[in-house]
């Protein structure tokens, strides 16, 4: 970070903007992270994928299954080998508040741009419990701060929440993980005070034409619904943000039947528990490291995965 704590939110505003990849993990033979996988990965988003910037140790990292020293190192080597690329945003959040303040201040520490700090997802708490957590946690760090509100977390953030959080100096944006409706009110609502963003592809393009977004933040799809010889994301994004909007929609509808094959298999009857198995799937079926998940997740099955590649193929992606 190469900003004061009190410029944070001013800082986000100027950072954020393009496509934002939010990265898997590569797992070795022995289990272990690969960090050459990772390295190799990095440098395919950085340089023909031509990404803005990195989401690293979130939902498609596995954090929960990752130690904290596995945290620790995956965002020393993200860091590491997106600089001079991109900027890094690592996320840190923990349902320990103590542990939550030294993952941040490490990432700082190491480099990252911005903090990501999902709410604490064990036990359930009230709106006053996680707003003090919150407000130790970025009490406690300088870096800026992204809330995340996910289904993922266990406990939605309510308005009134995300209205009180907004106002501390270092919160800097809020990934809204849920509908699109709910994105909107909150775009509606706070919008002014911090950046409110949505993951979904599928309304990206409105977002930027109607909305004014500037940031896609961040999911697996700029490295799922592309290869470095097919960019179509890249492309209408370049042309919605230049204003070229009947362009950007052309270059956008190609991505049709990659959207049917995501609505299958990362939204669909053949999701699991959450969609970080076939997400690796495709990754590794399209030219990244890919790879199985940790458990309680369970990879795909072969037959999955040849039905996986073979609706790719069928999508013009392999």
């Amino acid at each position: 970070m190469d900003y004061a704590k009190a410029e944070a939110k001013q800082a986000a505003r100027a950072a954020f903007t393009g496509l934002w990849a939010a990265i898997t993990v590569p797992f070795g033979a022995d289990g272990g992270l690969d960090e050459a996988a990772l390295r190799r990965d990095l440098d395919r988003l950085t340089g023909d994928l031509e990404i803005d910037g990195i989401f690293s140790g979130g939902v498609m990292s596995e954090f929960w299954a990752l130690s904290g020293a596995e945290r620790r190192r995956l965002t020393e080597v993200v860091v590491e080998r997106a600089r001079g690329s991109c900027p890094v945003v690592a996320h840190t959040g923990q349902h320990s508040a103590a542990e939550t303040v030294a993952l941040t201040r490490h990432a700082a520490a190491a480099g990252a741009d911005f903090a990501v700090v999902i709410n604490p997802y064990y036990p359930p708490a009230s709106d006053e419990g996680l707003y003090a957590w919150f407000a130790h946690v970025c009490g406690s760090v300088d870096i800026g701060v992204w809330l995340f509100d996910t289904a993922y977390a266990g406990v939605a953030l309510s308005t009134e929440l995300i209205g009180r959080l907004a106002g501390i100096e270092n919160v800097v944006g809020i990934k809204v993980g849920r509908d699109h409706a709910r994105y909107l009110d909150l775009l509606a609502r706070f919008g002014e005070q911090i950046l409110v963003c949505s993951p979904h592809e599928e309304t990206w393009l409105e977002n930027m034409v109607t909305r004014g977004q500037r940031v896609y933040m961040s999911s697996a799809a700029p490295y799922l619904y592309q290869t470095p010889r097919w960019r179509p994301m890249r492309d209408y994004t370049r042309l919605a943000l230049a204003g070229e909007t009947a362009r950007a929609a052309k270059a956008a509808a190609v991505l049709d039947p990659v959207r049917a094959v995501a609505a299958r298999w990362l939204h669909g009857r053949a999701r699991r528990t959450d969609a970080v198995a076939a997400t690796k799937a495709w990754a590794g079926i399209v030219g990244m490291s890919g790879g199985p998940v940790r458990p309680p997740l369970v990879s795909l099955t072969a037959g999955e995965r040849d039905a996986l590649a073979e609706d790719l193929a069928g999508a013009g992606l392999c």
